[in-house]
């Protein structure tokens, strides 16, 4: 896409606050009616979406924030780039470890959908990074990506800043999902402390939700639109908690109110098949 490094203006609803609904990790496949680990990924994603716009009816616009297909398939990015489009918000996207980056600029384009990484609304600047490393499930903030993000946040030090990225940048306290999350986490988040003007830092990944607070800044994580892992496990394990989403409301004075909201439990079943 021409457009992955433009910045975009976003004008909010209201002055003074941008609202902004985070998906992450919907791992849509190729088919219809497919699933992943007995969960039709595609049903459970339309659910998450039919509740954050129902219980949103304000939002700005929609990050995406990785893993958007489990396959990287053409088939998968051309379904979101339909759903985003009917949801009629702008809807700004980045890379996870099961995206495919060359097919996600190919198709996952058009109407509202765009790949650029910076954003501008207000008083406030959004930067979208990648963490990715092709082939690994790993991540890692490239030297040059890291760069990147110093000059953006020069760049906007007057405004407010979130920073987005695919990998977790503080541990899960999963053992096996932290050997599979960010090797340089803890140099992304010095050279973040460099920058007075972050207030906020979400990821994906993780299948999970987290918030911390730490020398000012909201370290955020964010439940999956389909199955999620459980929190504190040494080995890959499920979690039964529901689908959901997060919704973000950013002050003019930078502060982040941010709640993650989940399908009611008993929706799980409209999206599992009774087989799982």
């Amino acid at each position: 896409m021409t457009d992955a490094l433009d910045t975009v203006t976003v004008d909010p609803a209201e002055p003074g606050e941008l609202r902004i609904i985070q998906f992450t990790d919907c791992h849509i496949l190729a088919t219809a009616g497919a699933c992943l680990r007995g969960m039709d990924t595609r049903r459970s994603f339309e659910a998450v979406m039919a509740a954050a716009l129902r219980d949103n009816g304000r939002a700005d616009l929609i990050l995406a924030t990785g893993d958007l297909a489990e396959d990287g398939s053409a088939e998968a990015y051309r379904y979101l780039v339909e759903r985003f489009t009917a949801a009629g918000l702008p809807t700004f996207w980045l890379p996870g470890n099961h995206d495919d980056a060359n097919s996600m600029r190919a198709h996952l384009a058009g109407g509202p959908v765009r790949g650029a990484r910076q954003l501008l609304s207000g008083n406030w600047f959004i930067l979208l990074l990648d963490s990715t490393i092709a082939g690994q499930v790993q991540g890692r903030v490239a030297e040059a990506e890291l760069d990147f993000m110093d000059a953006a946040l020069r760049r906007h030090a007057g405004r407010h800043a979130l920073v987005c990225l695919h990998h977790q940048a503080l541990e899960a306290g999963s053992a096996w999902l932290d050997a599979k999350g960010l090797d340089n986490a803890a140099e992304l988040r010095r050279r973040l402390a460099q920058h007075a003007n972050v207030r906020g830092v979400l990821w994906g990944h993780v299948h999970q939700a987290a918030q911390r607070r730490i020398d000012g800044i909201e370290w955020m994580s964010t439940p999956s639109t389909c199955m999620q892992f459980k929190p504190g496990s040494r080995e890959f394990a499920l979690d039964d908690q529901p689908p959901g989403y997060r919704f973000l409301a950013l002050g003019a004075d930078g502060s982040i109110e941010s709640t993650v909201q989940r399908l009611p439990a008993t929706n799980v079943g409209d999206v599992a098949p009774a087989s799982a």
